[in-house]
């Protein structure tokens, strides 16, 4: 039996420490999905296309990965794609109480799709999207944290 799993997020912008999750997801299961929130309670920096578009050129050398948007309930979008799994990422205990509340209800809306919880490597545990965007809105060097096609966008969207 062939396991989908979807890796939902914001993904304003993608990270290598995103890239590393994905990367991990791949060895774990036949088919990734990173699926793109459309609507979010975030300010996005990006607009959806362009968070797809940088999403899939940082992740274009992965096998099995594809990258798509997605309105609604991730457990809805899980359901209409067969994915049985979603990904979450945890960089810090601090991220768990909200993720773990999140898998609950997940869990309650879809009791046909796991959460499967997977941390980064630990060069990356530090690293999330919001941090590289204020790095690089006061003109900081973030070319380790991201693609360098990201970093370019980066320079272009957010310099100060």
């Amino acid at each position: 039996m062939k396991v989908t799993a979807i890796y939902p997020g914001t993904f304003d912008p993608v990270t290598n420490g995103h890239t590393d999750i994905v990367m991990r997801a791949t060895r774990l299961f036949d088919n990734v999905i990173v699926a793109i929130a459309a609507s979010t309670p975030k300010q996005t920096a990006f607009s959806l296309e362009e968070r797809v578009k940088m999403a899939n050129i940082a992740l274009k050398d992965i096998d099995n990965v594809e990258v798509c948007s997605f309105e609604g309930l991730v457990t809805a979008y899980a359901r209409s794609r067969d994915a049985s799994v979603i990904i979450r990422g945890l960089r810090a205990v601090s991220d768990f109480e909200y993720e773990f509340q999140m898998a609950s209800m997940n869990r309650q809306l879809n009791d046909k799709t796991e959460t499967v919880f997977l941390t980064p490597a630990e060069q990356f545990g530090y690293i999330s999207s919001s941090l590289v965007r204020e790095v690089a809105s006061l003109g900081g060097d973030v070319s380790r944290f991201v693609h360098k096609d990201v970093v370019k966008a980066l320079k272009e969207r957010l310099t100060v």
